[in-house]
């Protein structure tokens, strides 16, 4: 066909990337397919001399798939309630444990200061704020990472001696992963708050609540946490924001074992009526369930799967199973959702806590679709909820076994995120999450989404050519 020839038919026309031309070419009603190409990496030279490398090597891909078959196999199931120091491995009389990769007091956002400060009180080595404050910033209060001790904590994800936490053991693999209970929601030690109330509800817990729910597991024999999780999928939760249906299935769970735990009666009253009113109980269970599967699968040789993805309020960081012990970390990001009455964006804190470890495991941002009524909750549309979780197929090594989608013909949940493919797609891991005050003491603020920055992705994946290549 002769060029001239063209013009004489009608114009049917693909675009990529630039969607201004193509909404141009709409508005004059010439048909046209808008793509959203992007250069691989970015077009990032450096990175993507680095895919070059690692892309296509078969030792990679087999590797990975024993990553998503070890997450697929494990059976978390909750055994117990402990003492921190008496059952968090390396815990310390003068440690705390937070959220996210390593960081100093210096460095240390309001929440996470404030739920250091509650802490301390807490644990009565200081009196108020400011005996407190002056105790963490002088060197003899040692500062670690809840991952780094096999434990996760919500938020500031602060974790002091003292404190009560669940045991859930991954019974196919035999390790072991460690998380608070749950405070419910508002004013809370997670947020930074740490006034009287607080400290209040912290020895309750400690005193009343742990020691009856010890009791009934005890009594028991352990609750397996998957099917728990896989029906509360079916029933509206993506166990991260999310989780009535988890929390309801639990006290179902509980409750015989409570009954026979020869509990006062206003013991047994409070326990029950605690958890009732606090749809977000489970998620202290859903984190740790999450972590003892993800744990099988670090440590494998040439496996590009993220293990980790945890934020302290200042900074993000991530870990790769063949990367085995490394932190990867970028600012922590600007949370876009919905603020309660009389809050605004200067009130937000960046991005905090352990809980993307349901997301890294395929739960959570991952399974929004079988959760649309969490769209009111973080902002968004229903039809955003089906996007993100179809949109994360596309940089996981595949999908779970246990966890389904209703809504996506019970799809498996995209699960065993790669390093390569998000480098590839330049598509960032979909994250949602509380908003946290930036200032001590006032609490939760908040709820909506967000993405890890590029920068954990890239030097991972430069570390893991370097490494593999």
């Amino acid at each position: 066909m002769a060029i001239v020839d063209l013009w004489k038919e009608q114009l049917k026309v693909v675009n990529l990337g630039n969607a201004g031309f193509a909404e141009d070419l709409a508005g004059i009603h010439v048909p046209v397919v808008n793509l959203d190409w992007k250069p691989v990496a970015g077009g990032d030279a450096e990175m993507i001399r680095a895919l070059d490398r690692i892309g296509s090597k078969a030792e990679i891909d087999a590797a990975n798939r024993e990553a998503l078959n070890r997450i697929n196999s494990s059976q978390p199931v909750l055994t117990g309630v402990g003492i921190a120091r008496d059952t968090i491995p390396g815990m310390k009389e003068n440690m705390l444990l937070h959220a996210g990769p390593p960081i100093t007091w210096d460095r240390m956002s309001g929440p996470l200061r404030g739920a250091i400060i509650g802490a301390l009180i807490f644990e009565k080595k200081a009196g108020d704020y400011a005996s407190a404050e002056k105790l963490a910033s002088s060197g003899e209060i040692e500062f670690s990472p809840c991952h780094e001790h096999h434990a996760v904590g919500p938020m500031a994800g602060v974790v002091s001696p003292s404190m009560p936490v669940f045991i859930i053991e991954n019974k196919t693999y035999k390790n072991r992963a460690y998380a608070t209970l749950n405070e419910g929601l508002g004013k809370v030690l997670r947020y930074g708050a740490y006034g009287e109330e607080v400290i209040n509800r912290l020895n309750w817990m400690r005193d009343v609540l742990a020691p009856g729910i010890k009791k009934a597991i005890d009594i028991s024999g352990g609750i397996e946490l998957k099917p728990l999780i896989a029906q509360a999928l079916h029933m509206g939760d993506e166990v991260h924001n999310r989780n009535k249906a988890a929390t309801s299935l639990l006290i179902r769970a509980l409750l015989p074992f409570l009954i026979k735990a020869g509990l006062s009666e206003k013991d047994f009253y409070e326990i029950v009526t605690f958890i009732n009113s606090n749809d977000h109980f489970f998620l202290n269970l859903s984190m740790p369930a999450a972590k003892s599967m993800l744990e099988s699968a670090d440590g494998i040789e040439n496996s590009s799967v993220v293990v980790i993805m945890a934020r302290n309020g200042t900074d993000f960081g991530i870990k790769v199973s063949g990367l085995k012990g490394q932190w990867f970390t970028g600012p922590a990001g600007d949370i876009q959702g919905l603020l309660f009455p009389g809050f605004t964006d200067a009130d937000k804190n960046p991005d905090i806590g352990d809980s993307a470890i349901t997301e890294t495991a395929g739960l959570g941002g991952f399974s929004m679709a079988a959760s649309l009524a969490i769209v009111q909750f973080v902002g968004g549309e229903p039809e955003d909820a089906v996007n993100f979780s179809k949109k994360m197929y596309t940089i996981t090594v595949g999908e779970s076994s246990a966890f389904s989608i209703p809504i996506l013909d019970f799809r498996g949940s995209p699960t065993g995120i790669d390093i390569r493919k998000v480098a590839e797609t330049g598509i960032l891991p979909q994250i949602n999450t509380g908003i946290a005050h930036r200032e001590a003491g006032v609490g939760q603020v908040g709820a909506g989404l967000v993405n890890p920055p590029w920068e954990c992705f890239r030097s991972a994946l430069l570390a893991f050519a370097e490494k593999y290549g």
